[in-house]
This record gives structure tokens, C-alpha cells and sequence, in this order.
């Protein structure tokens, strides 16, 4: 007798460990990733005839993307143009180029191919570091960045 009211017990406590971890498994899906243009259209940007270009799209709401823009300003020179798409002033663009999230940094070349992109916060070093890689391949130790949206 005492050995079926174990076995009743640990059953009905794996039914009860079993529907506590389903439940769990029930959660909220988690959301998609967002996604980075391939592509840009270089005569959407005043700065067309740079061979890069460095655009940041932004929110004036939004004190990252102050941030991000501040670091990547510093890159503007006569071979890298860096533009900010602020939403509310670039509405169209951002539609255009399905951006949901921000900051978000794309380096494109001359032909407006996205060669490196960043979603959200980044390291002063690390966006120098890719658009480094980006102008002159294997010139950085790590060349992958900036390439976290290919994953």
C-alpha cells in the first residue's frame, strides 16, 4: 500500500513538473530580428561621388542614436561621407529602406552596395575598426565587424 502512495505522489509530481515547464514553453514568442539594407541608392544621400558612405538612421528621440552618430561623425573626411536619416526629417528613406530599429549604421560603397552595418549601441573602435576593413580588406584583426546582420 505505502509503495502505490509513492507512486501516486512522484506521478502526480511529474505531472505537476511537466505542466509548470509547458507553461514555461508557453511564453511570449521572442521577437524577430531586424533587418539592415543590403543596398542603398546613393543619390538619396547629398554626398554621392564619396567612395563610402556612412549613414545613420536616427530618432531625435533617441539619445543612443545621438551617440552612435557623435562616434561616426569623426570618419567624415574626403573619402567617407557620414549622413544622419533622422526619421521625423527622412520619413520616406526610412520607409524606403525597411528601417524599424535605431540606430541603425550602414557603410556603403560607391555603388551603394552595404558593406558593414551596426543595429543599436556601438564601440567607438569597433565602427572605426569596420569601416577600416571596409576601405582596405584585412587591414583590422577583426574583420568581422560589423557583420553581426548577416548572421
Amino acid at each position: 500500500m505505502i509503495r502505490v502512495i509513492v507512486a501516486v505522489v512522484v506521478v502526480l509530481g511529474a505531472v505537476s513538473v511537466a505542466q509548470f515547464m509547458k507553461r514555461r514553453d508557453a511564453s511570449a514568442p521572442t521577437q524577430g530580428g531586424f533587418q539592415v539594407p543590403t543596398q542603398l541608392d546613393r543619390n538619396d544621400f547629398p554626398e554621392v561621388t564619396t567612395p563610402w558612405l556612412v549613414a545613420v538612421f536616427t530618432s531625435a528621440t533617441c539619445s543612443t542614436c545621438a551617440d552612435v552618430f557623435s562616434k561616426a561623425s569623426v570618419l567624415a573626411c574626403a573619402d567617407v561621407a557620414v549622413h544622419e536619416v533622422e526619421y521625423t526629417a527622412a520619413k520616406s528613406l526610412h520607409a524606403k529602406y525597411g528601417i524599424d530599429a535605431v540606430p541603425a549604421l550602414v557603410v556603403a560603397d560607391d555603388r551603394g552596395v552595404v558593406r558593414s552595418a551596426f543595429l543599436g549601441p556601438v564601440k567607438a573602435q569597433d565602427l572605426w575598426a569596420a569601416v577600416a576593413e571596409c576601405r582596405e580588406p584585412g587591414s583590422t584583426p577583426e574583420p568581422q565587424l560589423g557583420h553581426e546582420h548577416d548572421r
